[in-house]
């Protein structure tokens, strides 16, 4: 079966007014369709940088991505990108948020509108669709920004830190909420977090990064012995303290 995102032997140089700085050297990694994927590391190791790469907004300096076994020679449509903040527009409502990819695309037909709606009433929105983004709490915020990147019907989801501007409880909340989200609407998901927490609690695989330049360190399959799992209930299992010390020793904080 063709790995949904194959990334192969990807490496990125910046070169600056100081010399080269190596931000990856040589990562390689795959996910499959339908898998929630999670990448963790240090701060400027890198993560970022490669999901840009993963996304075809930037080129790497060597290596190769491929989607869905088609070599990312640019921005692909068949990936969604959700950033750190919801960047929902202020001056349009709610339902104009989320049509806004389509507008993009020029992809407003009647099949895609119903298709927003069923999303928008599904995911609790429907009655919240002509307010503006300050009406609305944070978690609501993130669920119409996921609902915006779902509109375009994206097979892939980047997530980069994209619930780090929320405070702790809403957090959790929103952990649950979007990873229901993702799941029922059978998308595959690659998420960068530098909370520890969050990444054992949603992946079903984890991948831990050096230090910079980039590499990867460690591949964790994180596996937890229960039906119908969520990011809440993968908290309370007894498994977690094991996968969250593994990370923490192979993280290279400590050095």
């Amino acid at each position: 079966m063709v790995a949904a995102v194959a990334v192969e032997n990807i490496s990125k140089r910046y070169h600056t007014v100081d010399g080269e700085i190596s931000a990856l050297e040589n990562v390689s990694l795959e996910v499959s369709e339908g898998e929630f994927v999670g990448i963790v590391g240090p701060s400027g190791c890198g993560k970022s940088t490669l999901l840009s790469i993963i996304a075809g907004l930037i080129k790497p300096s060597s290596g190769q991505v491929y989607v869905f076994g088609e070599k990312v020679t640019g921005v692909n449509p068949r990936i969604g990108y959700m950033l750190q903040r919801d960047s929902l527009f202020e001056w349009r409502t709610i339902y104009k948020n989320v049509i806004l990819g389509l507008e993009i695309q020029n992809q407003v037909t009647p099949e895609r509108i119903r298709h927003v709606e069923y999303l928008l009433e599904k995911y609790g929105l429907i009655n919240f669709r002509n307010h503006h983004p300050s009406q609305l709490s944070g978690g609501m915020r993130q669920r119409a920004a996921l609902i915006r990147t779902l509109a375009v019907n994206p097979d892939i989801l980047l997530l980069d830190e994209a619930f780090s501007a929320l405070d702790y409880q809403t957090r959790l909340a929103v952990n649950d909420d979007i990873y229901k989200i993702i799941k029922k609407e059978g998308k595959t998901a690659i998420m960068v977090t530098h909370d520890i927490s969050e990444a054992i609690s949603m992946s079903e695989r984890l991948y831990v990064m050096s230090k910079r330049p980039g590499t990867i360190k460690m591949v964790i399959d994180v596996k937890f012995d229960m039906e119908n799992r969520t990011p809440l209930s993968s908290r309370e299992a007894p498994e977690f303290r094991k996968y969250f010390n593994m990370v923490w020793k192979e993280l290279d904080v400590h050095v």
